[in-house]
């Protein structure tokens, strides 16, 4: 028997599909994949028996409640869509928040991804020696430099006290950064690199431990030999 791959497909989800009928039954609650494989297989399936778009689409969005799923699998599933056969060809039906309110109150109201802290303000890098430094842009374009950056490294058109900055980074969140516009002077709070304090990659100048006195004085022959602003 030779399948194409929208067969094996439709056999990937009528196997999910089944997986997820059997922990239903057994009142087990339903993660994410396996909700929407049942409701995608049972939409796969009123198309074959030949019901209409708009019964598919009812049917499909009464399949579930929070009561089947786990928390937060519903705010999860903001659509199922699938390629239906229809008796005239293959259509594509779509259901909308199809995993409604149950009988039972939920039990996390939280959101996927959501994020939960403590009350009151979080000190970032608590207890990190910061230091503050002056940076001048003396290029002809804006500088972005982010936070896991070892400031030592950046942009040679920048020029500040390197020596000072050598195994230090931004003092901002994780992610964050700081913009340096030609020209214009900035100042800014670097705190330590934490961690196993090895730096590898970046501009090329470290590639070592921070620590090591031998791998400062080569990085700081090299930012010399490059150019770097600030030495």
């Amino acid at each position: 028997m030779n399948l194409s791959p929208t067969e094996i497909e439709r056999l990937t989800i009528f196997m999910a599909a089944e997986h997820a009928r059997k922990l239903r039954t057994a009142g087990i609650a339903l993660s994410h994949p396996e909700a929407v494989a049942l409701i995608a297989d049972e939409m796969l399936f009123s198309a074959r028996r030949g019901l209409t778009y708009e019964i598919i689409v009812d049917t499909a969005s009464r399949l579930l409640t929070t009561d089947d799923v786990e928390p937060g699998v519903a705010s999860m599933v903001e659509f199922v869509a699938v390629e239906a056969s229809f008796s005239e060809g293959t259509k594509m039906v779509i259901v909308f928040r199809p995993i409604e309110q149950g009988q039972k109150p939920v039990a996390d109201p939280l959101e996927p991804g959501e994020l939960i802290v403590p009350d009151g303000d979080i000190e970032l890098n608590a207890g990190r020696a910061a230091i503050t430094i002056e940076v001048l842009n003396t290029g002809d374009r804006d500088i972005q430099v982010r936070s896991h950056s070892h400031f030592f490294e950046t942009n040679r058109a920048l020029d500040f006290d390197r020596a000072a900055a050598f195994g230090y980074r931004l003092d901002v969140r994780s992610g964050g950064g700081e913009r340096f516009e030609p020209g214009l002077r900035k100042t800014v709070t670097l705190v330590p690199m934490a961690g196993a304090r090895i730096v590898r990659g970046q501009a090329g100048l470290t590639n070592g431990p921070l620590d090591d006195p031998d791998v400062r004085r080569r990085a700081f022959a090299a930012a010399s030999r490059f150019g770097y602003r600030g030495l």
